[in-house]
């Protein structure tokens, strides 16, 4: 198979997906070396298409019905068990995390796709973070974060924020 009908192969696949998929079982299912993979991503997104990378993989983002989408601030430490909680607080109340967002003094603000919609993905978030010895964001700005969520009722936003002020975890605003 040539690259460019890989490259085509690899976004029907992408778009008939339900879940995202990693690299290297695109690279196995496609003979080729995940490197490889990561450079056919990065010419189809050049090309315009809506493919983004999640800690679960890869990802052809499918507008969905109707949300309500906001942007919360959260403060709290680095602990793995705090930013597990802070994470179920949220997705408990019907919401998706789209992405986590701080501010640098340097390179300004720095985004990281997130994509979690359970408790299942949030264990797959920390878990990668403990597998790789990885930081989160938060270490940064001491703790201070955003989480872009998507609702599909305003009530949820109210009960995500009472929840997590709660906590501890919600920064006043």
């Amino acid at each position: 198979m040539n690259s460019k009908d890989r490259r085509t192969a690899i976004l029907q696949y992408l778009k008939a997906a339900q879940e995202p998929i990693t690299g290297a079982s695109l690279s196995e299912r496609f003979g080729v070396t995940r490197q490889v993979i990561v450079s056919d991503i990065a010419i189809l997104r050049a090309q315009g298409e809506d493919i983004i990378g999640t800690p679960q993989g890869y990802l052809y983002n499918v507008p969905e019905k109707a949300t309500i989408r906001q942007t919360i601030a959260a403060v709290h430490s680095s602990d793995r068990e705090q930013i597990r909680e802070e994470l179920y607080i949220i997705v408990d109340h019907g919401a998706r995390i789209k992405d986590v967002i701080v501010e640098h003094p340097i390179y300004g603000e720095i985004t990281a796709s997130l994509h979690i919609a359970s408790r299942f993905d949030a264990d797959q978030f920390i878990d990668k973070l403990a597998a790789y010895k990885a930081e989160p964001l938060l270490v940064l700005t001491d703790g201070l974060h955003l989480h872009t969520i998507e609702v599909e009722k305003i009530e949820a936003l109210a009960a995500i924020k009472k929840a997590l002020a709660a906590k501890g975890y919600l920064a006043v605003e």
